[in-house]
């Protein structure tokens, strides 16, 4: 490599980062701005953070996720009722994320702010039962898990599935 090839990578490199930071500042200019006058941001706090000290649900495995069955967890459908009717773990509520606000206080009423209760979509890469977690701590309740391999990772185990009538 000669020395101007590598004149011209350096060159293009500090190109690169000078748009990168004139971009980010041109986004984050308030924060900027705030930071330089002596201003502090407050960070957003969910409602449960103070309570429990989590603000989103922990995410649990299959194992964890039978025992858990076993001892009185809820298991609760975030799909949407469609595909929830189409085949949902055996026992599972449905409370589907799409809906949530129809849902919601049917389901408050059924269930304790201190039950545990376990989440599951669509598997891993599937964000609704992450985001009605976030949902129900926000809500109150206390003890919530993401079962993130959710209904594939229950199908290829064998485990009961149950379809809902229509």
């Amino acid at each position: 490599m000669t020395s101007e090839q590598r004149l011209r990578i350096v060159f293009e490199a500090a190109v690169i980062l000078c748009l990168g930071v004139v971009i980010g500042l041109s986004i984050n200019h308030r924060l900027v701005i705030s930071a330089f006058s002596g201003r502090v941001a407050t960070p957003v706090v969910h409602k449960s953070t103070a309570q429990v000290g989590v603000a989103y649900p922990q995410p649990i495995g299959l194992d964890e996720v039978l025992a858990a069955r076993d001892a009185g967890a809820i298991l609760v459908d975030a799909r949407i009722p469609e595909v929830y009717r189409e085949g949902h773990i055996a026992g599972a509520v449905s409370l589907p994320l799409a809906d949530v606000d129809a849902y919601l206080d049917d389901f408050l009423a059924r269930f304790a702010p201190d039950q545990q209760l376990i989440l599951y979509c669509s598997g891993y890469g599937c964000p609704d039962s992450f985001d009605l977690g976030l949902r129900l701590i926000d809500e109150g309740y206390l003890d919530v898990w993401s079962y993130e391999g959710g209904m594939p990772e229950w199908r290829a185990a064998g485990l009961p599935v149950e379809r809902a009538p229509r």
